[in-house]
């Protein structure tokens, strides 16, 4: 029995023949560059990102030291955004707040997408009893008290360590992306050309690698922007409500959490504006790119 080469080629491959010479990959960037709005949050996030990792030479004072003798002060030469209710320097911590927000969400996205695309991918591919396991172990965790093991833990370790934050993170935001996975790979499974590379004798893994993965890579991407920027956003409310890292880690959530009383919110916005503003542009940012992303790896993009 003879196959025909083309039955093996996926979605993305097929269209790279159309084409001529350019690669699925380079299409899908040639289509994002030409997103105004995906370029332009591109290069906002990317000016926050510098902000953070510049912080030492924007900025003399060390996010840490209190000054107790000038609580509460207004901007001034000195105090550029003025200090908290502990005599912390604004500026210096809204700077370095960033790399501990952005460092829970980067590393948490990769955690939990890694163990989406693994446990997605196989209870998509294998379905049946695997399938069933995994779902049944989704289901559990969907039903697992996040904040309660944080608390938990505190009490336990009496502490709260970012590396912490992000471990409890990581081990329960899976659940969610691991079900659009599986949904991806189902979809996927009975496709032609996955049929057509069975049929070849391609093995399991380089079907998944080389041909499934690759066709659900946009709604991947796009989840994976996602879930980064709901991670950035979930740091911030736990440090809102006292649940973050430490109080004294500079993060964007806990001088925030400074500011939670009326006065500060009625008369020192400088206190609380910045890192809320920080943090809505970098959540912008991570969801048009992700947009845009999206748009550029869809097999089916239109001009």
């Amino acid at each position: 029995m003879s196959l025909n080469t083309n039955q093996l080629l996926s979605p993305q491959e097929e269209m790279s023949r159309e084409s001529g010479a350019k690669s699925p990959f380079r299409m899908a960037i040639n289509r994002f560059l030409h997103n105004r709005m995906a370029i332009g949050s591109v290069i906002v996030l990317f000016i926050i990102v510098l902000l953070s990792l510049c912080a030492p030479l924007l900025t003399h004072w060390n996010p840490t030291t209190q000054d107790l003798m000038n609580v509460s002060q207004p901007p001034s030469a000195k105090h550029l955004l003025g200090t908290d209710n502990n005599g912390a320097d604004l500026l210096s911590r809204d700077l370095y707040g960033g790399r501990i927000d952005l460092l829970i969400g980067f590393v948490d996205m990769i955690i939990v997408m890694g163990i989406s695309v693994l446990l997605g991918g196989l209870a998509g591919y294998y379905g049946g009893w695997v399938d069933a396991v995994i779902m049944r172990v989704c289901d559990f965790m969907f039903n697992f008290p996040f904040i309660l093991l944080i608390i938990v833990l505190e009490s336990i370790i009496n502490t709260t360590s970012v590396w912490l934050l992000v471990g409890v993170i990581g081990i329960t935001g899976w659940p969610g992306p691991t079900r659009i996975i599986r949904s991806l790979f189902l979809s996927l499974r009975d496709a032609e050309f996955i049929l057509a590379a069975r049929i070849a004798g391609t093995g399991t893994w380089r079907i998944i690698v080389r041909h499934m993965l690759p066709a659900s890579l946009g709604p991947i991407v796009v989840n994976a922007t996602l879930q980064m920027a709901g991670l950035i956003g979930a740091e911030a409310a736990l440090a809102v409500i006292g649940f973050g890292v430490k109080s004294t880690t500079p993060s964007w959530g806990n001088v925030l959490n400074s500011s939670m009383d009326y006065f500060t919110l009625s008369t020192e916005p400088w206190a609380w504006i910045p890192p809320a503003l920080l943090i809505t542009l970098t959540i912008l940012c991570i969801n048009f790119i992700g947009d845009g992303l999206r748009d550029a790896f869809d097999p089916t993009f239109e001009k």
